[in-house]
């Protein structure tokens, strides 16, 4: 059998709106396989990216369980979640969410200042990471000079800099046009098959979960079926 990375067992979150409770999420169960590339799709507001961010520990469920990379996440504390993420999780956001006062490298460098890694050490790997993302050329590039694409790739590059097992990502390709959205996508799937790298990612787009070994669709917050 293969090792579970994340498990999931009626996991529910509920938000409060104008007094009115919204259920986000309801009773999802869920496995995920060490070396699984998972895509979650749904129509807008069905619960994917809640369960995203529940699965990265940005938020906390209102009932259930969630074991992540072996760590049963509702018994960490903030500070403990915070370490726990920097060390095992990388997230990619759709909006990119770049410095721009920083270049590439000194973005990508940036989880790894909370560790005990030396500058010279930091900047050797996030060099590295660049150079897997086909960015080894644009190291010193600030962000308002490269193109949408090559604003993601720094940002896949940033969200793999500290090797992390898992990789979660938010509508990766939401921003891009197709032939940046095709690079991206490629990247993923290298990261997946030649790193072993466990991917979840949220998508509206089927091109893009076409690239997933496994397909999970949402519907109104409940996870309704699977496709292989």
């Amino acid at each position: 059998m293969s090792e579970k990375v994340i498990e999931t067992r009626n996991l529910s979150k509920e938000f409060l709106r104008d007094e009115f409770h919204v259920i986000a999420l309801k009773d999802v169960s869920l496995d995920v396989a060490k070396g699984d590339f998972v895509a979650l799709m749904g129509p807008s507001g069905s619960g994917k990216s809640t369960l995203l961010h529940l699965i990265a520990a940005m938020d906390r469920p209102t009932s259930g369980d969630i074991s992540v990379l072996g760590h049963d996440l509702r018994s960490l504390s903030e500070r403990q979640i915070a370490h726990w993420r920097n060390e095992h999780v990388g997230f990619i956001f759709q909006q990119f969410n770049l410095i721009p006062v920083l270049n590439a490298i000194e973005n990508v460098e940036l989880p790894l200042k909370l560790t005990n890694l030396k500058k010279a050490e930091r900047l050797e790997h996030a060099a590295t990471a660049l150079k897997l993302v086909g960015l080894g050329d644009r190291m010193k590039h600030y962000p308002r000079q490269l193109s949408g694409g090559q604003e993601q790739r720094v940002a896949i590059a940033r969200a793999i800099v500290t090797d992390p097992a898992l990789i979660l990502a938010d509508e990766p390709t939401g921003n891009l046009d197709a032939a940046s959205a095709q690079e991206v996508l490629t990247i993923l799937s290298r990261l997946n098959k030649e790193y072993n790298k466990t991917i979840i990612m949220v998508t509206h787009d089927p091109h893009a979960a076409q690239f997933a070994n496994r397909v999970h669709h949402l519907e109104k917050g409940e996870l309704v079926a699977a496709m292989a």
